[in-house]
């Protein structure tokens, strides 16, 4: 049976939630390093010490909006992965989703985007205890893809040199994540898929294809398809 709430407790819920949408507001006006609780509180009208008791610290409710972004992007990607595998065909148009799906929520979000992919906030450091597991959902949706293609047999394309040695120990843990065998190869095209994909995504919510690019929904999903090449997807040429 679902605990009800107190009217107190959801006075104190509704309060946070106005704190939170608050903040975003300012992170698409001011930008993350200008969140202010003093400013939140004269919108809410009441004193700024009151604030402090929902969220102590300006740390805090940062800490908060980026664990709800992190979650927010991963369960899109994960909904958008949620297809079915069985052959190249597929995995390809999983991996077009999963992209679109990042490309999509940042434009609809690029104020919290920017919060989680953008400059570091002075004087802020993130709590790995709260923000590494929701940090991870998308490139673990992402090796669960490079699993997939591994177990297909797919093979990356083109000639690339080895991964240097020193590399070994992260591959591990890569694997370990996935929990499935993939190969070095294999894994250094998921580590290039990933860097496209959020260097494509930052290039365009931050406005450096501005005058570039005019058509950036056909160019995103062309180099898509590129990049699947490269991870052994895909039925066209190898890109050079």
């Amino acid at each position: 049976m679902t605990e009800r709430l107190t009217p107190r407790q959801r006075a104190r819920l509704g309060t946070i939630e106005e704190i939170k949408r608050l903040a975003r507001d300012q992170l698409a006006r001011v930008g993350s390093s200008g969140l202010s609780l003093r400013e939140i509180a004269r919108d809410l009208n009441i004193v700024s010490s009151a604030v402090y008791r929902y969220f102590p610290s300006r740390d805090e409710l940062l800490t908060e909006l980026i664990v709800e972004a992190y979650d927010a992007l991963g369960a899109a990607t994960e909904a958008a992965a949620d297809l079915p595998t069985g052959d190249a065909a597929r995995l390809e148009a999983r991996w077009l989703a999963i992209g679109h799906a990042v490309r999509a929520w940042a434009l609809a979000h690029p104020a919290e985007y920017a919060l989680l992919y953008g400059s570091p906030v002075p004087g802020y450091h993130a709590p790995g205890d709260r923000t590494i597991v929701p940090a991870t959902r998308v490139p673990v949706v992402l090796l669960a893809l490079l699993a997939d293609i591994e177990h297909l047999g797919r093979v990356p394309a083109g000639r690339v040199p080895p991964a240097p040695p020193s590399l070994r120990a992260d591959f591990d843990q890569m694997r370990a994540i996935a929990g499935q065998p993939i190969t070095d190869d294999l894994l250094l095209a998921g580590l290039a898929a990933w860097s496209f994909l959020f260097g494509a995504v930052s290039l365009e919510v931050f406005g450096q294809l501005t005058n570039v690019i005019t058509d950036p929904d056909a160019y995103f999903d062309h180099q898509l398809r590129r990049i699947a090449v490269t991870l052994g997807l895909g039925s066209g040429p190898v890109p050079t």
